[in-house]
C-alpha cells in the first residue's frame, strides 16, 4: 500500500543515492519514457531501486485527449515495465501533447461533454490493457478552448465515466484559481475523495500578478503548503509526492520539502486503508512548516 510523502525521481539523481537512502522518501516517481527503453547499466540501477522503494510511474506522453490513435503498443510496454518493477500505480496528464507529430507541451482538452465521452474511452483502453486504474492529474492550463462547461465540472465527468482514479495536484490548482479566477478550497472540496490514488504538490514561477506558470522549478510556496493542509482536512491523508523538474538544489534540500510534506501529514492523523482516518482538528490552527524550504 502506497502511503506518506514521495519523491519525483530524475536519472541525475543517480549521483545522490546516499543522501536519498539516508532521508528515504515512503516512495518514488519516475516518468516510464525516461526509464523503458534502458538496459545495461541504467536498467540494473533501476531495478535495484525498484527493490529498495515503492514506485509509481507519472507518464508524459500518453496524450490521452489526442486526435492520434493512442499508442496501444506504448501502454503494453508500460505494463510490462509495471510487472516487471512492481510499480504500483500509472497516471498521466487529463491533456494531449500529440497531433500530426509531439507537441512538446501539455494542451488543454476542450471542457465539453463530447470530450468527456471521447476522454473516458480512451482512459477505458488503457485500464483494459494496464488491468489497473489509470490516474489522471488535473493540469494547469492557459486557455480553454471552446469550453462548454467548468474545468471541475470536467474532470468530475471524466472520473465518473471513465471510473478512473484522480492524481490530485494542489499546486495546479492554486496556479489554475489565480490564472482563472476561482476560488481553489470550492474546487478541492468538490473532488471526490474516493478516486484520489496519491497527490503533487510543487513550485511555480509568477510571470506577473494574474498569471503564474507551473514550472516545478521553485520551492513550494507557503500559499500551497496551506492548500495541502486544506486537501488532508478535506479528503483524509493521502500519499502525496514532491515534483521539482529543474533548478535542482542538493538532494538533502529536496527532501525537508518531503519532509514539510510528512509534518503537514502528521497534523492530520494516521493512514488507515487507502486514506487515512483525520483527527478532528482546526486547520486554521496548523502551522505549515517551510523552514529551510
Amino acid at each position: 500500500m502506497l502511503t506518506g510523502a514521495g519523491l519525483g525521481f530524475r536519472r541525475e539523481m543517480l549521483d545522490e543515492l546516499d543522501d536519498l537512502r539516508a532521508q528515504r522518501p515512503d516512495f518514488l516517481e519516475v516518468a516510464p519514457e525516461n526509464w523503458i527503453p534502458f538496459g545495461g547499466k541504467l536498467g540494473r540501477q533501476f531495478a535495484e531501486l525498484a527493490e529498495e522503494f515503492p514506485f509509481v510511474c507519472h507518464g508524459l506522453s500518453l496524450s490521452i485527449g489526442g486526435p492520434a490513435p493512442l499508442d496501444t503498443d506504448f501502454v503494453k510496454a508500460v505494463k510490462r515495465f509495471h510487472d516487471q518493477h512492481n510499480i504500483l500505480i500509472y497516471s498521466e496528464h487529463l491533456s494531449y501533447c500529440s497531433g500530426n507529430g509531439h507537441l512538446y507541451d501539455l494542451m488543454p482538452i476542450p471542457f465539453t461533454e463530447e470530450a468527456v465521452k471521447y476522454v473516458a474511452q480512451r482512459i477505458g483502453m488503457v485500464q483494459d490493457i494496464m488491468e489497473q486504474k489509470l490516474a489522471i492529474e488535473n493540469v494547469s492550463y492557459y486557455a480553454a478552448p471552446g469550453q462548454q462547461m467548468t474545468e471541475l465540472d470536467f474532470i468530475n465527468a471524466v472520473l465518473e465515466m471513465a471510473d478512473c482514479d484522480l492524481l490530485l495536484d494542489t499546486n495546479n490548482i492554486y496556479v489554475n484559481s489565480v490564472n482563472h479566477k476561482y476560488d481553489p478550497e470550492t474546487y478541492l472540496k468538490a473532488l471526490p475523495t474516493e478516486r484520489i490514488a496519491y497527490g503533487h504538490i510543487a513550485g511555480h514561477y509568477n510571470e506577473a500578478e494574474d498569471l503564474i506558470v507551473d514550472t516545478h522549478g521553485a520551492d513550494v510556496i507557503d500559499s500551497v503548503w496551506a492548500l495541502q493542509s486544506k486537501a488532508y482536512q478535506y479528503h483524509g491523508l493521502y500519499p502525496t509526492l514532491l515534483e521539482r523538474d529543474f533548478n535542482m538544489p542538493l538532494m538533502p534540500k529536496l527532501l525537508e520539502e518531503v519532509q514539510t510534506i510528512r509534518d503537514i501529514q502528521a497534523k492530520h492523523g494516521v493512514f488507515a486503508g487507502r486514506h487515512s482516518l483525520i483527527d478532528t482538528i482546526d486547520v486554521s490552527k496548523v502551522e505549515v512548516i517551510t523552514e529551510g524550504v
